[in-house]
């Protein structure tokens, strides 16, 4: 409790409005940097694929829209890459991760083909 003869516990106006300028300039460059920079800016954004071809057996082809290409072992590659592994769980963890990304790479093909033809 404040002793009467002292002043109140709330700071004066007069002090708080050079600090709330101060915040006030400080955030109007990092806002306007955020707007400026739009949500596609970000470093993290993937690059789009834009057609799958091939298969699992021959191993797929994939092309980006900024013209990169990315080309994933054919499962025979990946069987061997897979059979490398010394324990039994970690082979198994492999295949299972090859698998999955081959019935991706596939629905993802005709998924592309669908939208071709619509």
């Amino acid at each position: 409790m404040l002793h009467p003869t002292r002043l109140s516990a709330r700071p004066s106006a007069r002090l708080l409005r050079p600090v709330a300028l101060a915040l006030a300039l400080l955030a109007v460059p990092v806002l306007l940097v955020a707007a400026l920079a739009g949500p596609g800016a970000a470093g993290g954004d993937r690059p789009v694929i834009v057609s799958v071809g091939g298969d699992a057996a021959n191993g797929f082809d994939l092309r980006y829209a900024d013209g990169s290409s990315l080309h994933p072992p054919t499962s025979s590659e990946a069987l061997a890459e897979c059979s490398a592994y010394d324990g039994r769980l970690d082979r198994v963890k492999c295949r299972v991760r090859f698998r999955t990304w081959y019935r991706d790479l596939g629905d993802l093909q005709r998924s592309l083909a669908w939208h071709a033809r619509h």
